[in-house]
């Protein structure tokens, strides 16, 4: 029963997270069509500005959510419990007030002196500041909810929600501005509309969740429970600090070069790229705990195997998708918004961090090899110096060649990470693994390139968007067979099966 009950949770988390990625990029040239390119940079800068705010979350949210486990385990009280959340909730308000409160009092110099305003009113862009500053705070207080929903593992009831949130904020957004014009100002209020539902809902769930308490009983406003939990909190909160720095940077410091016109391009190209990212995802899901589980059992030519195989697997699929992304950039964005103004502008950002993108999934290798091994030190040390390196270099780059340089930026320094600390990591931690490692992808990756320079070069693609969009299929299909045909695994299991028909 337990273990059916794990497989449906994480099949509602997939089919949720899935779901969100498919209808948010599928609404984007909608957005772009009838809202205008500076408009929707505006709507890149609410993005920007929720993944920042979550730079404040300190390692807290996990921490309910362990602590909410630990309680359903037996090994916290419910007294116990029910202070520890709300020390929390203390916590959580006062920051969510002080950080919204801050981006509602800054929304005149955000919008006079950061943004760089075309033709959108100076009115409408402080009206829509000061809704996202609230937006921000409601939304990021929902992760203390969230937090104990997930802990009472009500997942399957928590994706749903998930899904008509989503639902609502993409798609629902158009009906909504359909009925009320479809202007900045518009969008901005039906997405304050959401964000009040979406508290309501989860505070209301997690309220009914917690454990109940006899009359006797005193919670009392201490801060005191959160005391013995912040080594873990803050070692959380470190990773996941440097992984929003690494991710928002860039696009906090081009909202406040480029004109909003063309951060709106910027944001969306960073945003389809961010599809090779969720491909990735589910693969690391998979094999950390199979990893850890047979380093636990000293099975380590299984878990060589588990490894070398995987990242095969990620190089066949993942990279390969980036490597067609990179080469039909312009391509892929005509055939999906019809707009060849946006596709032109859009396309060479696209490619860069789709090439980012796509070794950042072979970079993050060896984090599932230490984690694993049940030692983090050196992820921890590579997270500080890339934060350390990428940080300036962006914020330089992006300075002086706009979203190009920021572009450059990020694949030359995920380059770099494959090429020397990951090599450095595999020497500590699993001698003479390091080339073996790189044989497992690197014939795949180049068999794909070549073959797919080859092919663009004699391909016209169409300018009508269907034929394209199944002249991208089939080019598509072609590199991802070439990549599958590049695997040793595919190859040995081909030659068996010849090997079996022939005797």
């Amino acid at each position: 029963m337990a273990d059916s009950s794990l497989k449906l949770n994480v099949l509602a988390s997939y089919a949720s997270q899935i779901y969100l990625v498919i209808i948010s990029i599928a609404i984007l040239p909608i957005y772009m069509k009838y809202m205008g390119a500076e408009a929707y940079g505006l709507v890149g800068f609410f993005a920007m500005l929720q993944g920042l705010f979550s730079l404040l979350d300190f390692g807290l949210t996990p921490t309910i959510s362990r602590q909410t486990a630990q309680y359903n385990a037996g090994a916290e009280t419910a007294l116990g419990f029910r202070q520890l959340f709300r020390s929390l909730s203390v916590i959580f308000t006062g920051i969510a007030c002080i950080g919204g409160g801050l981006l509602f009092y800054f929304n005149h110099y955000i919008a006079e002196h950061w943004l760089k305003l075309e033709n959108l009113a100076m009115s409408d862009v402080l009206f829509c500041l000061q809704i996202m500053a609230i937006c921000v705070a409601l939304r990021w207080m929902t992760g203390l909810y969230r937090g104990v929903i997930s802990g009472f593992e009500r997942i399957v009831w928590l994706s749903v929600i998930n899904i008509v949130i989503a639902t609502l904020r993409f798609p629902g957004v158009l009906l909504y501005m359909y009925c009320f014009g479809f202007t900045v100002k518009s969008f901005f209020i039906f997405q304050l509309i959401v964000a009040v539902l979406e508290f309501t809902i989860l505070a209301f769930k997690a309220q009914i969740l917690l454990p109940k308490l006899n009359q006797s009983a005193r919670i009392g406003w201490s801060l005191q429970p959160v005391k013995p939990l912040l080594s873990f909190a803050l070692t959380i909160a470190f990773t996941s600090s440097v992984w929003v720095l690494l991710t928002q940077l860039d696009k906090f410091v081009l909202s406040g070069i480029l004109p909003l016109s063309e951060y709106g391009y910027f944001t969306l190209a960073v945003l389809v790229a961010g599809g090779i990212l969720q491909i990735g995802a589910p693969i690391s899901s998979a094999i950390m705990p199979r990893m850890a589980r047979l380093h636990g059992e000293q099975k380590q030519k299984e878990l060589k195997q588990v490894y070398l195989g995987a990242t095969q697997f990620v190089a066949s699929i993942v990279v390969t998708a980036g490597i067609v992304l990179a080469i039909l950039a312009k391509q892929v964005l005509y055939a999906w918004t019809g707009d060849i103004t946006l596709a032109e502008k859009a396309a060479p950002i696209l490619q860069l961090y789709a090439l980012g993108n796509s070794i950042l999934t072979l970079g993050a290798f060896p984090y599932y090899l230490q984690y694993a091994k049940g030692n983090l030190k050196l992820h921890f040390i590579g997270n500080l110096v890339t934060a350390i390196v990428l940080i300036p270099a962006i914020i330089w780059a992006a300075k002086n060649y706009g979203a190009i340089g920021a572009g450059w930026a990020w694949v030359l320094i995920q380059a770099t990470y494959v090429t020397f600390w990951v090599s450095y990591v595999h020497k500590v931690i699993e001698p003479n693994i390091n080339l073996e490692w790189f044989k497992a992808f690197l014939p795949c990756i180049g068999s794909v390139t070549f073959m797919a320079l080859v092919v663009f070069h004699f391909i016209d693609f169409s300018e009508k968007r269907d034929i394209a969009f199944l002249q991208i299929c089939i080019f598509s299909m072609l590199c991802l067979i070439v990549s599958i045909l590049s695997s040793k695994q595919v190859r040995k299991m081909i030659q068996f099966k010849l090997s079996k028909r022939s005797q």
